[in-house]
């Protein structure tokens, strides 16, 4: 089989930084994209550890001549591009009414933006060959935002939208090009070290936290699998549920717990460095503040990653118990109707 070659946005730290080692450690070539350069050349280091290739190319994904100029320098240095993952994010912790312009329209330009155009540049190539996966992360915030992070919720809801279109027109030609969303939980990852708050203490996931191995796993996962979308944590999945099940009240429960919860306990200082202009210096590596919180496995991920294989063993195992019971009664009739179940699902 020959080496697929794979493209990671916001490949330098955090989610990002584990979604390329994971696709590392299958020795796929990883074109690595993000600003900070020290987190790129670190990166690289890892995945060519890990038996793979990388190729870094430090730009900002909110400029797309940038974003098309490495997608074309990938296909001429490791080839033609398999698999696209966009992740890059910048972010801003603040009520909506101290909010600036400039802000929203920065977190736009990346967060939502930066997916776009990824998604142009990996169509532009994989359309023609009539193949290759495109997996936008996602977040449970794109169904169910949360206060003091409404430019980051916009953007992932607006991601949704955009690839939701897109599902749609690919079905329409008749493409075999893949386009998934994976909609993620709390993660350990970086970004709450750096992403620029107004918050008066220092920010963190809303707990049940994962580490960003969790969400790196389920995203090579999707790229090899035509699962239209991936919720990854129980959280997630109630997240979602639940806000299509009774909005309102989450509202109110938000607008009663969410600024404590993405808080702890600790000062945050005011004139703290934050990347969403320019990257910060240093490699920040994959994992957050939250080690000691947060879990490596996540149950029902594994669940959902095997939900068909599950199902199979519980209607054999039903079907079974039903065979047995039918055998003891003497009904030939029943016995053969439950022996053709047992053969469909074997």
């Amino acid at each position: 089989m020959k080496t697929e070659t794979v493209v990671v946005t916001g490949a330098s730290a955090g989610l990002g930084r584990a979604i390329a080692r994971e696709f590392g450690r299958h020795g796929a070539n990883v074109a690595l994209i993000a600003r900070g350069v020290d987190g790129l050349k670190a990166a690289q280091r890892e995945i060519e550890e890990l038996g793979g290739r990388a190729l870094i190319l430090p730009l900002d994904v909110a400029d797309s001549k940038a974003v098309e100029t490495a997608a074309a320098t990938v296909e001429d240095q490791l080839g033609p591009i398999d698999v696209w993952v966009n992740d890059a994010m910048v972010s801003v912790f603040s009520p909506v009414k101290e909010m600036l312009p400039e802000e929203y329209k920065r977190v736009t330009d990346v967060t939502y933006l930066g997916f776009v155009y990824g998604t142009l540049a990996a169509l532009k190539r994989m359309l023609p060959r009539d193949r290759g996966t495109i997996v936008q992360v996602g977040s449970a915030l794109a169904y169910r935002s949360i206060p003091l992070q409404s430019a980051y919720c916009a953007a992932k809801h607006a991601i949704s939208g955009f690839t939701d279109s897109l599902r749609c027109e690919l079905i329409h030609d008749k493409s075999r090009v893949h386009v998934t969303m994976v909609q993620m939980p709390a993660l350990n990852t970086t970004q709450f070290g750096w992403v620029k708050s107004r918050l008066k203490h220092k920010a963190q996931p809303v707990p049940p936290i994962f580490q960003p191995e969790v969400g790196a796993r389920a995203v090579y996962w999707a790229a090899h699998h035509k699962r239209r979308e991936l919720y990854v944590g129980m959280s997630t999945v109630e997240a979602i549920v639940g806000n299509k099940i009774a909005p309102g009240m989450l509202d109110h429960y938000l607008g009663r717990t969410g600024y404590a919860s993405q808080q702890t306990s600790q000062p945050e200082s005011p004139d703290r460095a934050n990347n969403l202009w320019e990257p910060l210096a240093g490699d920040h590596g994959a994992h957050g503040a939250f080690d000691q919180r947060a879990s490596g496995k996540s149950w029902e991920l594994r669940v959902s990653l095997n939900r068909v294989w599950l199902a199979a063993g519980f209607t054999l195992g039903a079907a079974s118990a039903i065979l047995a019971g039918l055998r003891r009664s003497g009904r030939k009739q029943d016995r053969r109707s439950v022996q053709r179940i047992l053969r469909n699902a074997a």
